[in-house]
């Protein structure tokens, strides 16, 4: 692998990371000055030494431009909901990474996204999923170069802007800049919105389920001292929408990397499966795991527990697994009698009784300080199944001038990435018709928009979106209101007389008081509003 510049991006290991690394791993070279991340490599999860001696103690900062939080509807998307597919990285650990497409492809039926170095290497990486039993249709490689494979702890975050999965990207807390900017690339690569949240970051220290709570251990704020514990859980908030509580990390001599997914999944909006140490009982990972599992049962969740082991250096965990629609991949380890091995299964089947368990053996990743959940980040399916979907992000309700031309901004998402252009669509009439009033408009962008001057209380603005397969859908606004001098007789307010106004008349037939058949004003519907809609027919 070529040379990849730090590019001024200051980037270092938090004092409570500076540990030694673990014990079967390969290390990065130096090499005039910079850092070399050899081809196929085990890079560990954790710092290496020669990344800390690159680094002499700097502290990690942001170095790239934060954005705003997404200003829509924001939801976090949990990893137990619908998925359109996983992100893998094709650097080192290649049999394992083609078990996991394999199982992914075929049982959990979505697709496998894998960051390659070179097209020669993606036909390596596509043939040796298909080999181990992937489903050609459903491996996408993704040539753009990355250092390691650990996609989660650099990796998009996706979460749902209104019903458009939008990418939430942190700066990561290693010296990797390949891996660092890979968010960056692939969020337009497949037309979702990337935010840059401006946290120093792993993404194994997080999970969250679908309804707005989330963990992560205290690593989090020894990577970013210059915030508070609320700042953070502050910035998670804005960001994607969730309320995270700051759990106790790990000693460094159990786990190298402190990350919260080494021990802790939650498989459902109250249900947590949590490590336990049946050989190291009242050990301080023991207690951190017991306290957590009964925190978790007073906020009245299910908790579920899985062995956990630390021996020879190495941290043997069955909760660093994924979940992928129909299938779990649940580690499994030569190192670990099968006893261990089958209590997990069985703990699985229990929490997620309606997915099937699939084993793979991560020895070989264990040794790396992560399991197979850090070597994988989750896309969730597109909200809008095959019908595209836009996300209005300056709505446009409520009581308008006549004739005002607001300044709307949206964002578009499809199943496919194939979002062609976007409409802007106008109606008075609540939606039963439409008037377009801009076409043929990029998927996501912004435009001034002319509201016609038609007095309505039933105003709706759409912004459509078209796909490739001729499939439209996206979102209507709230009730637009458009005061200006009342045409006598139009009862429904879409600026003409017509039928419709007479029927609606008939409606209301008697109706005294607040009525809208009331059409001269005298608070009964009666005949005399009749003729008054005949009067300005067709008008």
């Amino acid at each position: 692998m070529s040379v990849f510049p730090l590019v001024a991006l200051a980037i270092a290991i938090s004092a409570a990371e500076q540990f030694q690394g673990p014990p079967i791993s390969d290390e990065p070279i130096l090499r005039d000055g910079q850092l070399v991340f050899p081809e196929g490599a085990h890079i560990p999860k954790s710092m290496t030494q020669t990344e800390l001696d690159f680094l002499d103690g700097q502290i990690i900062q942001t170095p790239r431009g934060v954005t705003p939080p997404p200003v829509g509807p924001i939801r976090g998307a949990s990893e137990y909901e619908d998925m359109a597919g996983i992100l893998l990285a094709w650097e080192g650990y290649s049999s394992i990474v083609a078990e996991m497409a394999a199982a992914i492809t075929t049982v959990g039926n979505a697709k496998v996204f894998i960051a390659c170095d070179s097209n020669s290497e993606a036909n390596t990486a596509r043939n040796s999923c298909i080999s181990a039993g992937a489903n050609s249709a459903n491996v996408i490689t993704v040539v753009r170069t990355t250092n390691t494979v650990w996609i989660r702890d650099y990796g998009p975050r996706y979460v749902y802007e209104g019903d458009c999965r939008v990418i939430v990207d942190h700066t990561y807390n290693r010296p990797r800049p390949n891996d660092n900017a890979y968010s960056s690339y692939f969020g337009p690569q497949f037309g979702h919105e990337v935010y840059e949240i401006p946290l120093v970051h792993g993404g194994g220290n997080y999970h969250l389920n679908g309804i707005g709570t989330s963990a992560a251990t205290e690593l989090i704020m020894n990577e970013n001292p210059g915030l508070s514990e609320s700042q953070i859980v502050q910035y998670w908030r804005d960001y994607q929408n969730v309320d995270t509580y700051i759990h106790d990390a790990f000693p460094t001599s159990v786990d190298y990397t402190q990350h919260i997914d080494m021990w802790m999944l939650m498989c459902g909006d109250d249900r947590i499966i949590i490590s336990d140490w049946p050989t190291q009982s009242g050990s301080t990972q023991d207690q951190i795991c017991d306290w957590a599992a009964g925190y978790y049962q007073g906020l009245g969740w299910d908790v579920f527990r899985v062995p956990a082991f630390s021996q020879g250096g190495t941290h043997y965990t069955y909760a660093n697994m994924v979940v992928c629609n129909g299938v779990v991949l649940l580690p499994k380890y030569n190192d670990i009698s099968d006893t261990y091995d089958n209590q997990a299964v069985a703990a699985v089947q229990a929490a997620m009784p309606d997915r099937e368990v699939v084993q793979i053996t991560c020895d070989s990743l264990a040794y790396s300080a992560g399991v197979m959940h850090c070597i994988c980040m989750h896309m969730p399916a597109h909200a809008g199944g095959i019908y595209p979907t836009t996300c209005l992000q300056t709505p446009v309700e409520g009581i308008i001038d006549p004739d005002d031309c607001p300044n709307i901004s949206w964002i578009s998402d499809d199943d496919e990435f194939d979002v062609t252009s976007v409409d802007i669509q106008y109606s008075t009439n609540d939606g039963a018709t439409w008037t377009t009033l801009q076409a043929g408009l990029s998927p996501a962008g912004s435009t001034t928009v002319c509201i016609p001057d038609t007095p309505t209380t039933q105003g709706r603005l759409q912004v459509l979106a078209r796909d490739g397969d001729g499939n439209t859908g996206g979102q209507i606004s709230g009730t637009i209101i458009i005061e200006g001098d009342a045409l006598e007789g139009d009862v429904d307010g879409d600026g003409d007389v017509d039928v419709v106004d007479v029927l609606a008349v008939i409606a209301d037939w008697d109706c005294v008081d607040d009525c809208a058949g009331d059409v001269n004003g005298d608070s009964i519907v009666n005949v005399e509003d009749i003729l008054v809609v005949l009067a300005n027919f067709g008008l």
